[in-house]
């Protein structure tokens, strides 16, 4: 059967009959990521670094991206649940308790506190999408303007200022963080308590989201929900949406996705960057990483309208991103300015791929599955989070060259189902969407 037979490319809009400006909630949504995921951000590309008795730090964040994995199979249940913006408040409160626990690093501390943010970054994840594309539904439907536009426009200024965090954080980073092999204890609470107060004014500032008035924030049907009832609910929202051809061929896309954020933080700065520019020099490549991540988030949401467009921007992200695999698994110890210039160069243009991926996956999920938003965005992050711990728990395993054929393997097979999919669809999409 074909596979555009089977299900729906675009599924019928529900009006929505409000008036006001629905752009205010995306700057509030995106400046408040911003504040939260600099702390965190710096904060994790630390770990490896700072808490390193018995690999605690490593240890940490696979135990985290496990249990993000796992809570992701019921977060679009929470997220039903509590509604979007409810579900972003709770979130919250999971980086707030891990950030916290870095002033005291312990076992006692460390991994309590993992759990506990994998289950708050999978419902904060699964809100944030849910909530983007809800604001960015209802601004199209109450200004008569194009859906595809507005989704590609409201992801490119979410991601393009949240990729901003991994600049601000890790100049925070460079300011505060001293060198020296005992000497960066207080520099480490210092930069942590900054980190706790930065974490608050994000949650301050994502109270001032409005709730979307097309959610049921009481939840669906009765409100106390038996055994036989939730796992219905899980069922639904986990398995159903895997019986979709048009998923199933997402996912290698999904999961390539996390595999290359996790590479930058546990690999390409162990490996490249702290060889050639030292500890210090971590954040500063961090920052690079981060500056081009913002711009091409930027970029691409400006250029994403539908399909097409998405095609195109991301077989560009791909090409790049695959030349970066193949130069690392010929690379050199360079010499000279190039020792400086190299892993900045490297870091500039995997910033471009990421911004490529998050912005693009984020459009085209919006895009496809409108039926079933809470349920879709759970896969995205089951996926990415599921890929993410799979490089934490491997990497003290198997060697430098081993995860680069890894990610380059993993990087085409994405591309070709992608690329597939797109040969399905493209053309029935763009006749629904003119």
């Amino acid at each position: 059967m074909a596979l555009d037979e089977e299900s729906p490319l675009v599924d019928q809009i529900q009006p929505e009959y409000q008036t006001f400006n629905h752009a205010r909630d995306i700057h509030i949504l995106s400046w408040a990521f911003l504040l939260i995921f600099l702390a965190y951000g710096a904060a994790q590309n630390l770990q490896s670094t700072i808490n390193t008795d018995g690999d605690l730090g490593t240890i940490s964040l696979g135990i985290l991206y496990t249990s993000f994995t796992v809570s992701s199979l019921f977060a679009s249940t929470v997220v039903r649940k509590l509604g979007s913006k409810n579900a972003l408040l709770l979130g919250t409160t999971g980086y707030w308790l891990y950030i916290a626990a870095n002033l005291k690093p312990s076992w006692y501390t460390m991994v309590p506190a993992s759990l506990y943010l994998g289950f708050a970054a999978a419902i904060l994840w699964v809100g944030e999408g849910t909530y983007l594309t809800s604001t960015a539904r209802s601004q199209a439907n109450d200004h008569k303007l194009h859906e595809g536009t507005v989704i590609g426009h409201f992801n490119g200024e979410f991601w393009g200022i949240f990729a901003g965090h991994q600049l601000v954080g890790n100049l925070l980073t460079l300011a505060l963080l001293k060198d020296g092999a005992e000497g960066s204890t207080s520099g480490t609470t210092l930069l942590f308590t900054v980190f706790l107060g930065s974490m608050t004014l994000g949650t301050v500032l994502m109270a001032f989201l409005r709730k979307r008035d097309g959610e049921k924030t009481e939840g669906e049907g009765d409100s106390s929900l038996g055994f036989y009832n939730l796992l219905a609910s899980l069922w639904n929202q986990i398995i159903t949406p895997l019986c979709d051809k048009r998923l199933l061929l997402i996912v290698p896309l999904i999961a390539f996705s996390g595999l290359q954020q996790a590479f930058v933080w546990a690999e390409f700065t162990k490996y490249y960057v702290q060889p050639s520019l030292g500890e210090s020099g971590v954040g500063g490549a961090m920052a690079v990483y981060g500056v081009f991540d913002a711009i091409c988030s930027l970029a691409a949401g400006r250029f994403t309208s539908g399909l097409t467009s998405i095609t195109l921007i991301v077989s560009g992200g791909a090409f790049l991103q695959g030349g970066i695999l193949i130069w690392l698994l010929n690379y050199s110890e360079p010499t000279g300015v190039l020792r400086t210039l190299y892993p900045l160069l490297i870091a500039a243009i995997w910033g471009i791929g990421d911004g490529v991926l998050m912005t693009q996956l984020n459009a085209l999920l919006a895009m496809l599955f409108k039926h079933n938003m809470e349920g879709t965005f759970a896969q995205l992050k089951l996926w990415q989070s599921a890929s993410i711990a799979v490089v934490f728990f491997l990497s003290p395993y198997i060697s430098l060259q081993s995860m680069l054929f890894l990610m380059l393997a993993a990087l085409l097979l994405s591309l070709a189902g992608f690329l597939f999919l797109v040969l399905k669809v493209e053309k029935i999409f763009s006749n629904r969407d003119s």
